[in-house]
């Protein structure tokens, strides 16, 4: 197909290249010509992160400088992909989500004319500065796209509340579950251990300084017990510094970011997750992992609506006294282990492919 029958994806970051795969893979089934383009937000990370998928990326702008602040991020990232956009006239340009590439390709797409989807619309904490600046981010989108696939009911009430048209919102699920149940037929050998797996990730930049020692003070206390295996994917922005409590500690595992396949067997085999990061809450509460979110609030409601997860805020002893009881406690366990259909079925990407596929079929009519 000509470009005017191009699909551009956009992806910064590494839960983007997740989210999105199964949109790129639902669209080419489509027989819909589609790019992909990598920031180079998360540097090689994304394109790792497509590559279970078996998908290569046509173009990587590789913006990422040491030190780069977000303000200079944006700037030229809507710079290159403003350029990019203007020589390539694609018909649509999806992104996903609340990053600072999503931003970036939507507006950069709306300066050059061409309509914005967004992907995972609507998620809101309403809090402009939790998490920042995924939650400007993603408002300021919703004022860009023309089509916002929202995951949830919820996130569609959220659009219809600021004034989104409903013809302009479709909800679909949440793509991560398709990749999440792509990638479950495709495990690797579950580990034999009779100790039980705590899983961590943790890298929420708007309260580093003031929140992470009273976490990794709870990390550390629930390695100690003697009957558990924490393990926790180091986070590329995070400095070497910040796990230093850990770094001792036999029982505490500290790896750098895994591969997709190897952590959603890690996420698979856990009993307990602890997070600060948003998509895996979704990926947890699909699986029925009782999952501690250690943040004040969360734009994913539906994890905690499903009982599968419990906002305990970032303090030390907050998050030891959940985590206690849940390790210590079946019944509570139990109570929360049962996986979830609230984020989505896993037929996500095939509803937004359909979409997108009729929305160039209508462009493309001849008018009456």
């Amino acid at each position: 197909m000509t470009s005017a029958g191009t699909v551009m994806v956009v992806i910064g970051t590494r839960p983007e290249a997740i989210k999105l795969a199964p949109v790129i893979l639902a669209l080419r089934a489509q027989l819909l010509s589609v790019r992909v383009c990598l920031t180079g937000q998360h540097p090689e990370m994304a394109a790792e992160a497509l590559g279970p998928f078996g998908i290569l990326a046509d173009v990587n702008l590789a913006l990422m400088r040491p030190g780069q602040s977000l303000a200079k991020l944006t700037e030229r990232a809507v710079g290159a992909l403003a350029l990019l956009l203007a020589r390539e006239r694609p018909a649509w340009v999806v992104v996903q989500g609340d990053t600072t590439s999503a931003l970036a390709g939507a507006i950069a797409a709306r300066q050059v004319g061409i309509p914005v989807a967004h992907v995972e619309a609507g998620l809101r904490s309403f809090d402009l500065a939790q998490p920042y600046p995924e939650e400007l981010n993603r408002t300021l989108i919703a004022r860009l796209a023309t089509l916002h696939f929202a995951p949830t009911p919820g996130s569609q009430a959220n659009l219809r509340a600021e004034g989104v048209p409903e013809t302009a919102i479709e909800v679909t699920g949440n793509t991560v579950v398709d990749a999440l149940r792509q990638m479950l037929g495709e495990l690797p050998v579950r580990r034999q251990t009779k100790r039980r797996l705590v899983l961590a990730t943790l890298h929420r930049r708007e309260r580093r300084e003031t929140a992470f020692p009273q976490i990794m003070g709870a990390l550390a206390a629930i390695a100690a017990r003697g009957d558990v295996d924490l393990l926790l994917p180091r986070h590329p922005s995070c400095s070497p510094e910040t796990y230093a409590s850990l770094d001792a500690l036999p029982a505490a595992r500290l790896v750098p970011p895994m591969p997709y396949p190897d952590f959603v067997a890690a996420l698979a085999d856990a009993h307990l997750v602890i997070t600060d990061s948003g998509g895996i809450q979704e990926e947890a509460s699909a699986l029925g992992i009782p999952t501690l979110i250690v943040r004040a609030l969360t734009e994913r409601p539906e994890v905690v609506e499903a009982g599968t997860a419990l906002i305990v805020d970032t303090v030390r002893d907050s998050i030891l006294a959940a985590a206690t009881r849940l390790l210590d406690d079946h019944a509570a366990h139990r109570s929360m282990a049962i996986a979830s259909t609230r984020i989505g079925d896993g037929k996500a990407a095939d509803r937004i492919a359909r979409r997108l596929r009729d929305e160039l079929r209508a462009a493309q009519r001849p008018a009456a």
